[in-house]
């Protein structure tokens, strides 16, 4: 039985469309002794027939065997016979690309497939979203079966090279679902039957299918993530690790991936370099190398490389470093077919020893003593990346080494304290200046600079978002549009379901009676559902919808770079942002999501900060109560006092807590459409998780109200907590039940209250003061029991209960004030 093999992802990317041609484009391969003509559909099923198919998400993949097609030569410029490694289907559901030529030539492809484009007399690569009528496409003249294949080759080189200009480009909707794919290891492009050449690529999408939430900013899966895949035989484990930018322990993402690579030792990880920030990137690949990793590297984005004028020599590359580099276009799939063989190939051949990176000579003489000293003892990481670490003062190296050689530690300090003399910086500076100086003289041996390609329409949408004046324009318009728009649309659902549901009230009360039964039945059990089916989704849904659009599209993260001086003020940086982004849809995901922050102390003010939002639950107060009884104007007006409040008690917390906030250091992706699968899911997965979740609790809270109620008890409960709610409040005595089922769930709060006054048309029973007052409390108080339970495990019972019992009192203190306030103003 073949054993398991584990493989890492170090920084794993994902993509969700697919870069193929359509089924009806006609090739000429080599297939079954003979030349055919033959459609790419008929041909990939034929291979999947007989040879053995491999599914990777939602794609197929199947290695032919003796499969040739005709490929371009793009620096002879001439055709050549070239086998086909690899044939591919994939599910597609986007509209294709129709490319017509002047000469007739006719090609459909997905929308993002690569061509071969003539420019400057030479061949570079684009995709359908950069090419334009005008452009030239290399071809020969159309083949035929019927002629002698050498003798057509031969013809072919003695002729020159045509240019055909694209004519025009139409989008249609295909008639399959599936589209398809070649794969040419050695010239990347293959020639249709037409004559054109075409560049070839893999999809891929979501490697090992895991349901995991993807986003467009780096760091932010924390924990790792893991899936399995078959491949080869193997039964292959995917651990997708943080993205990180080194292996020091400044923040809890280094610190988890480092010590399941260096502690848990997988047989190979994927290093993921960004091709167009190479140098950067190869500072982390370095460290890797000195940790002795088995690695194969995914020179990634090799496409916004070349938009960029970068060319990089990636056979070099792997010679330099003495480790596989596969060059790839995760977000599309290009090469990561080619990438898991590779990384299959190393396993089985045996790990793989990377060239040793030597530092300065007065640097390198004391790695080597300290190293020495290092492997007479038992240690759980490498000796040389050990030294290393004890040189740049790494606490958790020296908590670790303490235990078992105090003494090393203090010649290393000694060691490092010469480094430092000689230098005039320290220690931990001069090695990451060498390191760099190591990652640049690199970067210099393998790429060029060639002149850029125009701009992309992402990159001058991402000028305009991220401008100085125009940034914060459209940042606001956008804020505000999705503010109204899920009032909108929520109050016309909302009462569209009322209408409907509440229609079977009379019938009901009429089959059941006005006895005890019928009220526990109706009041206790229908009308819960009743009020959350009404008062909650109509809300939830198009929120999700807007929050994953905007996640999806790219643009949270420009979101997070124009908030980045705000979030300095209250000692966080722009990145905090994207967890109190994603506090305005739950502060569950929220809170776990402040692990992006880099130190304990960032990430206990992020997470109090982001308790303050108004989740979507409590977007259902306030827009269902104040929004819709009270006005708009109002419910705005509550989001922008939670603003200041958010603000301004963050900035007390900031003060509280001494520090200094780190600086911003984060990749923004580019602008895309977003996949609106995708959203689509994560829409549903959220919305059936407060369905599993609410529901139960809706009916159970609304059940025992009722029961309360029938038993004449609620009366009592609410004489109890009346000091509170009717003395400083001055809500009715019938609130204070609320405040209690509100800590199950926030939204249960305005439930319940339907509940107990018997009716969703609030505006019957509450004043308008009462309505901003009771939002107000529900705004800022107690976190739900979930959001709780997070604190507890992020940050331990002592700070999860001081966030509690703080925020308890202040939306108490401050819904008095506003009473009082507000009754002043004559509300």
């Amino acid at each position: 039985m073949t054993p398991k093999r584990k493989l890492v992802i170090a920084l794993a990317g994902n993509a969700n469309v697919g870069k193929s041609l359509d089924g009806e484009t006609e090739v000429k391969v080599f297939y079954k002794g003979k030349w055919r003509i033959i459609k790419l559909r008929r041909l990939v099923k034929e291979i999947f027939n007989s040879q053995q198919t491999i599914k990777i998400g939602e794609s197929l993949y199947s290695k032919p065997k003796n499969l040739f097609c005709l490929s371009l030569d793009k620096k002879r410029m001439k055709p050549v016979v070239a086998k086909v490694s690899c044939v591919v289907e994939h599910k597609n559901s986007e509209d294709l690309l129709m490319i017509k030529t002047r000469s007739g030539r006719v090609i459909a492809a997905t929308k993002d497939h690569n061509f071969l484009i003539f420019k400057k007399n030479k061949v570079v690569i684009l995709d359908g979203e950069h090419i334009a009528a005008g452009d030239l496409i290399p071809a020969f003249d159309e083949l035929s079966c019927d002629r002698n294949m050498k003798h057509e080759i031969k013809e072919m080189t003695s002729n020159k090279l045509l240019l055909d200009p694209i004519d025009c480009i139409k989008k249609f909707k295909p008639r399959d679902k599936y589209v398809y794919d070649l794969v040419v290891e050695e010239y990347e492009n293959f020639m249709l039957a037409n004559g054109a050449f075409i560049h070839n690529s893999v999809i891929f999408n979501q490697l090992t299918g895991l349901h995991q939430h993807i986003g467009n900013w780096p760091g932010k899966t924390v924990e790792k993530a893991e899936g399995t895949l078959h491949f080869r035989g193997y039964e292959i484990d995917i651990i997708d690790l943080p993205g990180i930018y080194s292996l020091s322990t400044f923040s809890l993402e280094e610190l988890i991936s480092r010590e399941f690579i260096a502690v848990e030792r997988p047989d190979l990880v994927i290093n993921v370099v960004d091709a167009s920030v190479l140098e950067r990137n190869l500072f982390f690949t370095l460290q890797l190398i000195e940790l002795e990793t088995p690695i194969v590297i995914s020179l990634n984005q090799i496409d916004i490389a070349s938009r960029k004028g970068i060319k990089i020599d990636y056979r070099r590359l792997e010679r330099i470093l003495g480790v596989p580099v596969v060059p790839t276009v995760a977000i599309n799939g290009r090469g990561i077919y080619q990438l898991l063989e590779k990384a299959v190939d190393v396993i089985e051949k045996g790990r793989i020893k990377p060239k040793k990176i030597e530092y300065g000579s007065e640097v390198e003489r004391r790695i080597k003593k300290l190293t020495q000293l290092l492997e007479k003892i038992q240690f759980k990481y490498p000796s040389r990346w050990t030294s290393i670490k004890l040189l740049e003062g790494d606490r958790e190296v020296k908590k670790e080494l303490r235990k078992i050689n105090p003494e090393i530690l203090e010649i290393a300090r000694k060691l490092a304290e010469e480094i430092e003399e000689i230098h005039g910086h320290s220690c931990s500076t001069v090695i990451t200046s060498e390191r760099y100086e190591a990652a640049g003289r690199i970067v210099r041996e393998v790429q060029r600079i060639v002149a850029p390609i125009k701009p992309s329409l992402s990159e001058r949408i991402h000028n305009i978002t991220t401008h100085r004046v125009v940034g914060y324009i459209i940042m606001s318009i956008i804020l505000l549009s999705i503010f109204y728009s899920i009032f909108i649309l929520g109050d016309y659902f909302s009462g569209i379901l009322s209408d409907i549901l509440y229609g079977f009230e009379p019938s009901f009360k009429s089959f059941f009676g006005k006895g005890p039964l019928g009220s526990l039945l109706w009041g206790g059990i229908l009308e819960g559902i009743i009020a959350g089916v009404t008062i909650v989704i109509p809300y939830l849904v198009p929120f999700y919808l807007i929050l994953y659009t905007l996640e999806d599209s790219g643009y949270l993260s420009r979101i997070a770079f124009l908030t980045d001086s705000l979030m300095h003020r209250m000692g966080l940086h722009g990145k905090a942002f994207i967890p109190i982004m994603l506090a305005y849809g739950c502060n569950v995901p929220a809170c776990l999501g402040c692990r992006i922050m880099e130190t304990r102390r960032e990430r206990f003010l992020a997470a109090f900060v982001v308790t303050l939002v108004p989740c979507a639950a409590v977007t259902v107060i306030i827009l269902g109560l104040v929004g819709k009884f009270v006005g708009m104007n109002w419910a705005l007006t509550l989001y922008i006092i939670d603003v200041l409040i958010i603000f301004s008690l963050g900035r007390l917390a900031f003060k509280a807590l001494p520090g200094e906030p780190t600086a911003l250091i984060m990749e923004m992706s580019e602008y895309r459409i977003p996949h609106w699968e995708t959203v689509l899911k994560q829409t549903w997965f959220r919305l059936e998780e407060y369905i599993k979740m609410a529901f139960p609790l809706i009916i159970a809270g609304s059940f025992v109200i009722k029961t309360i109620e029938v038993l004449g008890l609620l009366r009592a409960v609410q004489q109890i907590l009346s000091p509170i709610t009717t003395l400083w409040l001055g809500l009715p005595p019938e609130t204070g039940v609320t405040l209690i089922f509100g800590v199950l769930r926030k939204e249960l709060m305005l439930v319940m209250l339907a509940t107990l006054l018997g009716t969703t048309n609030f505006s019957t029973v509450l004043t308008s003061t009462q309505m901003i007052v009771f939002t107000i409390v529900a705004m800022l108080y107690i976190p739900c029991i979930a959001t709780i339970a997070a604190l507890v495990k992020e940050f331990g019972w002592k700070r999860a209960s001081l966030i509690t019992i703080l925020e308890i009192f202040f939306a108490i203190f401050a819904g008095g004030i506003a009473a009082r306030i507000l009754v002043y103003l004559n509300l």
